[in-house]
């Protein structure tokens, strides 16, 4: 996704789940790199659920190597043909690649002046793309921050209803051993994102 830089006050508690979109985002846009891994093995977390589950992931990623993180990526994204996940939110709610949820996400995407980079030619309801944008939407970097209401839109359309499903067969596919951890981690994210922004409906 183009972005635009923006020089403004974000609350902490905002720039932290930022952060943690981004992450996903990066964890599920490409096979991670040396420098990624290293810095998600060096990641701790709390007794909360989330926190449990960035712990395991930092654990997992201590002992994994980035061949097999790479071979990892590609079976579960890629394949011969197909993966053994297709992480888009046409797949998943309709069982087709390119339907109406793509549709209505690159409307909602236009009216906040979020488009796609030129050298990215996947659909934009991937998960990394869809992690990555909200990141954004949260920090402005877009052109302006979003106001919370706005967000929780965003998030009720395009992410809460497969995200949990997604996270879920990440976290328990064949492949998935890096990459299942990360289905941890995105599944605990989502469920505190999706009871806070029921909590905060005007």
């Amino acid at each position: 996704m183009t972005a635009q830089a923006q020089n403004i006050a974000i609350d902490p508690e905002d720039r932290l789940r930022a952060d943690l979109y981004n992450f996903l985002g990066l964890l599920l846009a490409r096979p991670a790199d040396q420098m990624l891994l290293e810095q998600t093995a060096g990641l701790t977390g709390d007794d909360s659920d989330l926190g449990q589950a960035i712990s395991g992931l930092a654990r997992v990623a201590k002992i994994s190597k980035i061949k097999s993180v790479e071979r990892e990526f590609n079976a579960l994204f890629i394949g011969l043909g197909r993966g053994e996940l297709l992480p888009y939110a046409s797949y998943y709610l309709t069982g087709f690649l390119n339907e109406k949820p793509l549709a209505k996400l690159r409307q909602d995407m236009a009216s906040l002046s979020v488009t796609r980079a030129q050298n990215v030619f996947e659909p934009e309801d991937s998960m990394a793309a869809l992690m990555e944008t909200m990141g954004g939407l949260i920090v402005g970097r877009f052109g302006q921050v979003v106001p919370l209401e706005r967000q929780r839109m965003f998030f009720n359309n395009h992410i809460a209803p497969w995200a949990t499903h997604f996270y879920t067969d990440l976290e328990g596919a064949k492949n998935s051993v890096f990459y299942g951890s990360v289905g941890a981690v995105g599944r605990a994210f989502m469920a505190i994102e999706k009871e806070a922004f029921r909590l905060t409906a005007g």
